[in-house]
């Protein structure tokens, strides 16, 4: 096979695995939602390394917010089954069993799960370029398919809401602190995406009193920080 032929190729998808894909609707662009009314997707993958370009998504946790509060009884979690994978540092972290990936689900299954989980709404993570990369790598390696949901990214929202915070580059575990919030467990899918609600929830109602009501605002406040960051580097 030719070079160019090799990164046109399409990857083969079957027929049911199609029909989901045409089903699923178009995302949701940041416009006048209410903050307080959007549903939120806040998601957390678990992957062999951190290296988007070729690690590999391990386990899905997400769980949706809406009307101001933790939706439980939307709450999604899959393991991949990943035979390939080898026993490592990074598996070991995340107290995934070797066992687990060999008896989990088909990825192709459980990325089409997730994504008629998270249907037309946007998401949110901590760090979430890295969640976002993985997941459209991944999605475009299975099924060619073009991942557009926007993606909100705590670690940034968390300063910009929080601008007297005095942390030098904090990470989650020190804005759970910060806020003193109890969290029983981390370092797995599921527990992390709860987590990450919780302060998720916290930022929200940040915003209502700072003036910023709506996915547009905040989308907004966000590239202006963005800028005010990049200039005083």
């Amino acid at each position: 096979m030719s070079l160019l032929k090799w990164l046109f190729r399409r990857p083969e998808v079957n027929q049911q695995d199609q029909q989901r894909l045409q089903a699923l609707p178009a995302a949701a662009m940041p416009g006048e939602q209410l903050l307080t009314q959007q549903r939120f997707v806040v998601v957390d993958l678990e992957a062999t390394g951190l290296h988007t370009g070729r690690d590999k998504i391990l386990s899905i946790g997400a769980v949706a917010v809406e009307h101001n509060g933790i939706a439980m009884g939307q709450q999604f979690e899959r393991t991949l089954k990943r035979r390939e994978v080898k026993v490592n540092e990074a598996v070991l972290i995340h107290q995934i069993a070797p066992s687990e990936l060999a008896t989990g689900i088909r990825p192709k299954t459980a990325l089409l799960d997730f994504l008629e989980f998270v249907d037309d709404c946007p998401l949110v993570a901590f760090h979430a370029g890295f969640d976002q990369r993985l997941l459209q790598r991944e999605l475009r390696d299975f099924f060619g398919y073009n991942f557009k949901h926007p993606f909100f990214d705590l670690a940034e929202v968390a300063p910009l809401l929080n601008p007297d915070h005095c942390m030098r580059q904090p990470r989650m575990d020190d804005w759970i602190d910060y806020f003193k919030l109890n969290v029983m467990q981390r370092h797995n899918a599921a527990a992390d995406a709860l987590a990450t609600a919780e302060l998720l929830l916290i930022f929200i109602n940040q915003a209502q009193k700072q003036g910023i009501l709506t996915l547009k605002q905040l989308d907004t406040a966000l590239h202006n920080w963005r800028r005010r960051q990049g200039s005083s580097m």
